[in-house]
């Protein structure tokens, strides 16, 4: 995480900062603030204050990561070199912004879902930005989540193409166990009753119902239990799971929601660093 953020910072400094190097005196120092202009979950306050400090700038942090807070709250006091502070600001507002958008979405479904069944975990999926998966992964923690795969050496996880690729879920299954070693859990995504049924048979940890409306997922859990599968492994379902229709799954027997919309569709959060007047 640390490479990345020196990367974003190098990608925005570019050659120098030529506006703040004409306008600022180089050794000004001057206090400063960030204010939240929203309503949410703050997270990557701890990453904020860790960025600040690297770079020379006291940075007095006002709210914790999994804080919920209002439109106004002031989020850091800050005090150093104007130039400096300046160079970061664009780095540490994206950042903080991102993660409390993802923190405040993860929260949300939390609290939906768990208003009917508190034993359901709210999961993401790897469906990050592009080298920020980290960042989205530690924001969906924060905002009560889980965060399922940080990368593709966690877990065994064979989904459509993997089948695809070998002609039959059952063939990919054995292969994993025939290939893997037993300290790794094996998750399966099935696109049909009948497969799924296969796959709890043949011995799976998880099984993931990919694109099942919920009735289709109540059908399936149904016939799991009429053959004594269902207390043998983990229910997940998966696909097309917004806000607008989770409630319908939380209603079911089911272990786990994983959710893209946590990453890929979540609105960040509105930040402002502010300059006290000198």
């Amino acid at each position: 995480m640390n490479k990345i953020v020196d990367y974003i910072i190098n990608e925005d400094k570019g050659f120098g900062d030529i506006t703040s190097e004409a306008v600022v005196p180089k050794d000004l120092k001057v206090s400063a603030f960030i204010v939240s202009k929203d309503v949410g979950i703050a997270a990557g306050m701890d990453i904020v204050e860790d960025i600040f400090t690297s770079y020379g700038i006291k940075a007095v942090k006002k709210v914790e990561d999994g804080q919920e807070i209002e439109k106004g709250d002031i989020l850091f006091n800050l005090s150093g070199n104007a130039r400096t502070i300046l160079l970061l600001e664009r780095t540490v507002l994206n950042i903080s912004m991102r993660m409390s958008g993802v923190a405040t979405s993860t929260n949300d479904m939390v609290k939906i879902v768990h208003d009917v069944n508190p034993n359901i975990c709210i999961a993401g999926t790897r469906k990050t930005s592009p080298a920020f998966s980290h960042f989205d992964k530690a924001a969906i923690k924060i905002g009560g989540g889980d965060q399922h795969r940080y990368a593709l050496d966690d877990m065994i996880l064979i989904k459509d193409n993997h089948i695809a690729a070998v002609g039959s879920p059952i063939k990919a299954l054995e292969n994993a166990k025939k290939n893997v070693s037993f300290s790794k859990k094996i998750e399966i995504e099935v696109g049909t009753i009948d497969d799924a049924i296969e796959i709890a048979k043949s011995g799976v940890d998880i099984l993931m119902l990919d694109n099942f409306d919920p009735d289709k997922v109540k059908d399936c859990l149904e016939k799991l239990e009429e053959l004594s599968l269902r207390d043998n492994l983990l229910i997940e379902v998966s696909g097309g799971i917004t806000k607008d229709n989770i409630l319908n799954y939380a209603a079911l027997n089911i272990d786990i929601i994983s959710l893209g919309y946590l990453t890929h569709s979540t609105r960040s959060l509105d930040f402002s660093l502010k300059i006290n007047k000198v």
